[in-house]
């Protein structure tokens, strides 16, 4: 079990109808997400190339902070607001994609691209996954 799932495990209110399973693999692949695109725009700084990746680098921490944003916020059950998650996830879910492109592009020649590809793709289809959850 990870902290996610013991968190949620031993909230003392009512989570209501959501899906734990679910919500707690989001909310883990929004903050797996979020340190394997602050760490390829590190790397991609690293590399001699560096400019040549700013896009990359730019599209990183863009990522970066909407996952951590989005990680933040499904984490808080108090006062659930269906609305502000919808947007959270859906803007992830976004950035996750652009990203995911965007690193794909690098990942042949840089493997922490293709790394960072593979967690935006993951979190991805957790948001998809709990936004369909949710229903309408």
């Amino acid at each position: 079990m990870t902290n996610v799932q013991d968190m949620l495990e031993t909230y003392p209110g009512d989570l209501g109808t959501i899906d734990r399973d679910a919500l707690a693999e989001c909310i883990q692949a929004c903050f797996d997400c979020s340190q394997a695109c602050s760490a390829c725009a590190d790397a991609c700084l690293a590399e001699d190339m560096a400019a040549e990746l700013r896009v990359c680098i730019r599209t990183n921490l863009d990522c970066a902070d909407l996952c951590a944003v989005t990680g933040r916020i499904l984490s808080r059950q108090t006062g659930n607001n269906l609305v502000m998650i919808r947007a959270a996830l859906e803007a992830c879910r976004t950035a996750c994609r652009a990203c995911g492109d965007e690193c794909a592009q690098h990942a042949d020649m840089h493997e922490h691209c293709r790394i960072c590809a593979q967690a935006c793709r993951r979190c991805e289809q957790a948001c998809q996954t709990l936004l369909s959850s949710l229903g309408r």
